[in-house]
């Protein structure tokens, strides 16, 4: 089974390290005060499964703008989830259940594409 956040943690540090021209700007829209030093002790994956990744949640965008951001936000730009819900004025659980289905959507859509990625296959 699938750990989703794992896979989106790792997808944040190979997107946060800039290398790939994906088009995230330096700082979260909105955010701008909220995002702190970037570690250089992130996980992060291949460039096959960051660009998977990053294609599924690219999809989250064509459906849900607002899901979309705050999962960009959390794991790329490491915001808290507290801190977003602050800074929308709404409750955290709000916010924890918009991350929930986001990543659930992201979930979907690979399970749908029915590929292996490499950060999932086992070590030899």
């Amino acid at each position: 089974m699938r750990d989703i956040k794992i896979l989106l943690e790792r997808w944040g540090g190979w997107a946060a390290s800039g290398e790939y021209g994906l088009g995230y700007s330096s700082v979260a829209a909105g955010f701008r005060g909220l995002v702190g030093a970037h570690s250089m002790m992130r996980l992060n994956c291949s460039d096959h499964d960051g660009l998977i990744l990053d294609s599924c949640i690219s999809r989250l965008m064509k459906v849900n703008k607002e899901q979309h951001d705050i999962l960009v936000a959390h794991y790329l730009y490491q915001i808290s989830l507290r801190s977003i819900a602050r800074r929308r004025r709404c409750a955290d659980g709000t916010i924890r259940k918009q991350i929930q289905t986001a990543e659930g959507f992201v979930s979907g859509v690979l399970s749908a594409l029915e590929c292996e990625l490499e950060c999932e296959l086992p070590e030899e």
